[in-house]
């Protein structure tokens, strides 16, 4: 009788409450499910490559772990009837509360039976967008009850079922940290949600009463949910269902980690406010990039013993400038693992020559066939003389254009520097993209010939890909279409001077001198490529391309570490071998057809400096005898000397503090400009009265284009010329 009164009292409580809700008091603001949707943020960032597949995970938020949101029709239908079944069997029937379920709990609070809750789907998805309705200790307050019921009234009226259903499997833990069915599909079972399997879904359903209940627990919920649906499950299926999820770790950290300095860069926005996607296409090739990270590891170990513990790769498209790989740093192997070595600025070391000799070839100063002379070399520069050397620390005496490039000679690359001027350089590595050269020629000197400049392997591969396309440059991308792809696009050499250098860089018998016939730097297929070591060996190079990619590897240490005894051919070259002969394990690279303006002509060479050859000429450039001279009658300014500082005495009388402008013209008709001021034919000796300041002196010619330019300095007072 008592027992019967109570249920009676509480049927009237309930009610009351229930047309209290409904009539009594205001419907509390409740966001709307589409604002709901647009805030869920994805815990890790997914990158994918061209293809979709997912090549990086980045972790944005270490405190769980929730995929894209899921919408409810790409959900498996079993797993939303297991849902419904174990956390509201009268969902579709009730208006946000289960007034029957309310009193059973009621009464069994009453009378100390077992409990069990009574929250229906929309009072838990109160609870998920409301933090305050949730317990902080122990049960929840009356308090909190009461605002959960109402919030769950609110929702009714403004979701429609399938969205208040939708937001909760999105928006519910179902183990330890994993939030969301997304998450859980997909780290449990290795499968997205439209995959849930029957029996998945019993357990992960089963999940949700207690998400870090032990695997007797989750059994005997999943057997009980089972049975409640009638579904034809087999005990052995739903134990070995259980075991796969409870042996998921999915605290260990990202399961893909092919690109984590690209990943970065991409999605770092993620970190702040990532996309309800959660994911960015990239330009990357999956199976490319797999090779890259391998072979950057494989040869770092095999050169460890001589302390080269970094390495770095980048494989772009020649045509489009898509980034097919992407490795910036050498995993667990590397002295630095998170420093980008894409995008770090090392010394360019030799890998700037293909872009100077090129300047020359362009401006018409030399040709291929010019002879350089490889002899002892001793410049005046700020800090005292610079004394380049080569590599083997021997001179050839003279040497073509051609073998000095293709076999990377050191003091024919200064002379050429002359020719042109350091300012001229800077300014075209410039244009090529070299943003890191902030400095003025003079800075430089000429060990900028060598590659004394700071460059990044992302520059470095750009600008060989400049000459792959014929001499236009255009600006990389890692996303499909980019909208910066086509902007920026610019020609910096010719046709016929891009020709000239592949032909050099490809020419495996006038790299010889240096390198030797059989090398890394020899492929079966039509290549050009260049090393580069910078001081003290601390960076090793190899950039190279085929008709259809250009391949940069760096190796060395990112402390700034040198490596012992490691060259171009050891350290950087055999990985760009490797890459390029899996790029091209099918595909073709004919040589190049030499465009219209190159013309071939035999030279003959004096005292058999080399053997006659047949060699290629930018028309109008070809020798008008068989024999070919030395090249040395181009113009360059002779005094003052690049860097010069004058200092000017007020007890020296002024005629004897005049400066003398020297020059050796050539045949064209120059004219001095000092300061944009024109002082006359470069053709005699001019004098200047000199004052203080810092001057820009230029060789130009009749269309005011300068041949050679440099800078000096004056200090001290102004002294009064007597003329």
């Amino acid at each position: 009788m008592i027992r019967r009164t109570l249920v009676l009292v509480l049927l009237l409580l309930s009610a009351a409450a229930l047309v209290w809700v409904e009539f009594g008091t205001p419907a509390p603001a409740v966001p709307s499910f589409q604002a709901v949707r647009a805030a869920h943020r994805p815990s890790d960032a997914r990158l994918l490559d061209r293809t979709g597949e997912v090549i990086h995970e980045l972790r944005t938020d270490e405190t769980a772990r929730r995929f894209a949101w899921t919408p409810l029709r790409e959900i498996s239908p079993a797993l939303q009837t297991a849902v419904i079944v174990s956390e509201d069997r009268r969902f579709y029937r009730h208006g946000g509360i289960d007034g029957r379920a309310l009193v059973a709990a009621s009464f069994r609070r009453i009378t100390g039976g077992p409990r069990r809750g009574a929250s229906t789907i929309p009072m838990q998805v109160a609870d998920l967008i409301h933090a305050r309705l949730r317990p902080s200790g122990g049960s929840r307050s009356l308090g909190q009850k009461w605002s959960q019921i109402r919030l769950a009234r609110a929702i009714e009226r403004q979701w429609s079922k399938e969205e208040i259903l939708e937001a909760y499997v999105n928006l519910v833990t179902f183990r330890g940290e994993l939030q969301g069915v997304a998450a859980a599909a997909n780290i449990l079972f290795g499968k997205a949600p439209h995959g849930i399997t029957e029996a998945e879904a019993v357990v992960l359903a089963a999940l949700l009463r207690a998400p870090n209940a032990g695997q007797e627990a989750v059994t005997r919920r999943a057997w009980a949910l089972r049975e409640a649906q009638g579904v034809g499950i087999g005990k052995e299926e739903i134990e070995g269902t259980i075991a796969q999820a409870l042996a998921a770790t999915p605290g260990i950290g990202p399961r893909v980690a092919l690109a984590p300095h690209l990943a970065y860069r991409l999605l770092r926005a993620a970190l702040a406010s990532s996309t309800a996607a959660g994911h960015d296409r990239s330009t990357i090739d999956g199976a490319l990039q797999r090779v890259s990270v391998e072979t950057v590891r494989r040869h770092l170990l095999a050169v460890r013993a001589r302390r080269v513990r970094d390495g770095a790769v980048l494989v772009v498209d020649n045509e489009s400038g898509d980034v097919l790989a992407y490795v910036g740093a050498s995993g667990d192997l590397s002295s630095a693992r998170h420093v980008d070595g894409v995008r770090a600025r090392r010394q360019a070391g030799s890998a700037l020559k293909p872009f100077l000799y090129g300047l020359v070839l362009e401006r018409r100063l030399l040709t291929p066939a010019s002879l350089l002379e490889d002899t002892p070399l001793d410049l005046t520069v700020a800090g005292g003389l610079y004394r380049p050397k080569n590599y083997d620390e021997q001179f050839k005496g003279l040497v073509t254009v051609r073998t000095a490039l293709a076999a990377s000679v050191n003091v024919p690359a200064v002379r050429t520097l002359d020719l042109v001027g350091v300012e001229t350089f800077v300014e075209q590595l410039r244009r090529l993209g070299f943003e890191g050269l902030t400095e003025s020629g003079d800075y430089y000197g000429p060990s900028l010939a060598l590659g004394s400049a700071d460059v990044s392997l992302w520059e470095l591969v750009n600008a060989y890909r400049t000459l792959a396309n014929g001499g236009v440059w255009s600006p990389l991308h890692t996303t499909p279409g980019d909208k910066q792809a086509n902007r920026g696009r610019r020609r910096l050499y010719s046709e016929q001077t891009a020709f000239l250098v592949s032909n050099i860089l490809s020419d495996r018998e006038s790299r010889s001198a240096t390198f030797g016939l059989e090398s890394p730097l020899a492929t079966r297929f039509w290549s050009a490529v260049k090393t580069g070591t910078s001081k003290e060996m601390r960076d090793n190079w190899c950039v190279g391309y085929s008709r259809r990619y250009t391949v940069g590897v760096w190796v060395g240490n990112f402390s700034g570490e040198p490596m012992r005894d490691v060259s171009g051919i050891t350290g950087a070259a055999p990985v760009w071998l490797d890459i390029m002969a899996w790029l091209h394990r099918r595909a073709p690279s004919p040589p190049p057809e030499p465009p219209t303006g190159v013309i071939a002509k035999t030279v003959v060479f004096p005292l058999q400096i080399e053997p006659d050859q047949t060699e290629w000429f930018l028309d109008g450039t070809e020798p008008r005898m068989v024999t070919q001279a030395l090249a040395g009658d181009h113009p360059r300014i002779i005094a003052p000397a690049r860097g010069t500082v004058i200092a000017l005495d007020p007890d020296i009388p002024p005629l004897r503090q005049r400066v003398v402008l020297e020059a050796q013209s050539g045949r064209a008709p120059l004219r001095w400009l000092l300061d944009a001021t024109d002082l006359g034919s470069a053709t005699d000796l001019v004098v200047w009265d000199p004052h203080p300041g810092r001057h820009t002196l230029s060789l130009v010619d009749d269309e005011q284009r300068p041949h050679d330019t440099l800078t000096f300095e004056v200090r001290g007072l102004a002294v009064r010329s007597l003329n």
